[in-house]
């Protein structure tokens, strides 16, 4: 048997970069994918690509900003596969602005994404977690353990998103689930390769926080959601792993 056979993974932004290296690390490994992105033509790719490979995936176009959303896209996961295993909080957005630059419509994006989505997609998959004695992890960021300039609302969003994971941890310790989160460096994709660095940064207090190491890659981050994910990890249960080259050491 495969590590996941029999396995259903509910996960999110599954159209391109992290999320789809998870999703096609998980089905090859024998998981029922049902995977949610607000990029219906990713999704659809990420899909077709899983099915051409053997594994087996269901999507559902979702944004996560909506309550009612993350309660139609679990309930559709146990519909189409039965039940729930493992959620995987995986979306997220970035940018950099000056603090007087951020807008309330900033704001409240890089939260509806970053931590709303994430706090009601939990709050509707826990039932089905707990009946299939499953495990959460989200992903966090080396930005929510450490303070960077020019990036104050996601540092924001992520830091809350590690202590979050922290606190569902503590609430439902004595029930047999595990969640935890995973804070990546740096990571090669299609978010990082499209982020706009301020024309007036000031470099040298970036330089703090680029890090020696060259970034990571999208599989090297689904490599250790598997891991965690997994009977082999059973004794991790809030924690937060930290996946950055050496960048937050102390």
């Amino acid at each position: 048997m495969k590590r996941y056979d029999n396995k259903v993974a509910l996960l999110t932004g599954v159209a391109s970069g992290i999320g789809r290296a998870t999703a096609q690390r998980l089905a090859a490994e024998g998981a029922c994918i049902f995977g949610l992105d607000i990029d219906e033509q990713g999704l659809a790719a990420t899909e077709a690509q899983i099915l051409a490979d053997g594994g087996k995936m269901s999507s559902r176009v979702t944004d996560v900003r909506s309550v009612d959303e993350c309660h139609a896209a679990a309930q559709a996961c146990v519909e189409a596969c039965g039940g729930i295993d493992i959620l995987g909080n995986i979306a997220g957005i970035a940018n950099q602005r000056h603090v007087h630059q951020v807008t309330e419509e900033d704001w409240d994006l890089m939260n509806d994404v970053n931590l709303k989505g994430v706090f009601f997609l939990t709050q509707a998959a826990l039932p089905h977690i707990i009946e299939r004695e499953g495990n959460i992890i989200n992903i966090a960021s080396n930005a929510g353990l450490m303070g960077q300039a020019f990036t104050v609302p996601y540092c924001a969003t992520k830091g809350a998103v590690v202590n979050m994971t922290k606190a569902l941890a503590m609430e439902f310790v004595k029930h047999p689930i595990r969640i935890n989160a995973i804070a990546p460096g740096g990571v090669e994709t299609s978010l990082t390769a499209n982020f706009k660095v301020l024309e007036d940064a000031d470099y040298s207090l970036m330089a703090r926080y680029t890090g020696v190491r060259p970034s990571s890659q999208p599989e090297q981050i689904a490599s250790l959601f598997a891991f965690l994910a997994s009977d082999e990890a059973g004794n991790i249960h809030g924690s937060i792993v930290s996946a950055d080259g050496g960048l937050t050491a102390e």
